[in-house]
């Protein structure tokens, strides 16, 4: 297990701190069986958790998604912001792992692909807006899906030098962000991302259990 001490700790949600996959599953079914479309297999639909929405209906709609695109997005989210939100969990050993990063001073921001209004509402829901100074999400008009695009924005309103930060992630989208910031990078393994894909986008550190969380970001 790698270290990479920072008094700013970046979180992804989907992936990092949360399992998100029967509600994505759910909403992914609901959006394209409703444009009447054939859906793949449940393990093909969770393999696209952590890339912004848009990005994963444009793979999944194929030679369809140029038309069909703003309308996915419509049933997915009418979905979503009723019930796909709320399937959900969060992983064992994340709560205590945030708590102790808090309670040693460390400041922790979410940073996720997600729309800001979804993933304030997960937080609330899971008793985790409590240990967050910020929550960072893409706007419903697409602005700062990019993550690298929203991490920028982050260190910006923040006032955040990003050599005193890490971001915390489970797919490649999350070390990219924080390389084009410059900023150090954390990849889990309890996510959507295999180690491959996060030794292959050159993550400063890999651990494989929310319970190494706390020690590997120690200040």
């Amino acid at each position: 297990m790698g270290v990479v001490p920072a008094a700013y700790v970046l979180l992804d949600l989907d992936g990092t701190l949360t399992d998100p996959a029967p509600g994505f599953v759910g909403c992914i079914r609901y959006a394209l069986s409703t444009l009447g479309i054939a859906a793949p297999s449940d393990e093909y639909i969770t393999s696209h958790i952590g890339p912004p929405l848009e990005e994963t209906l444009t793979k999944l709609l194929g030679p369809k998604a140029a038309d069909a695109l703003p309308e996915a997005i419509r049933l997915y989210r009418e979905r979503y912001s009723s019930v796909g939100l709320y399937e959900n969990s969060v992983y064992e050993g994340v709560v205590p792992a945030l708590e102790l990063m808090v309670a040693s001073g460390q400041r922790l921001y979410l940073a996720t692909s997600k729309p800001q209004v979804f993933a304030a509402q997960i937080l609330d829901h899971f008793d985790l807006t409590r240990l967050f100074s910020g929550v960072y999400g893409c706007q419903l008009d697409g602005t700062y899906a990019d993550k690298r695009d929203l991490l920028a924005f982050l260190f910006q309103q923040e006032e955040v030098a990003p050599q005193n930060a890490v971001m915390v992630g489970d797919r490649l989208h999350d070390i990219r962000a924080a390389q084009s910031n410059n900023t150090q990078s954390l990849g889990v393994l309890w996510g959507y991302g295999s180690e491959a894909e996060l030794r292959a986008a050159k993550a400063d550190a890999i651990i494989s259990s929310p319970a190494h969380l706390a020690q590997a970001v120690v200040i």
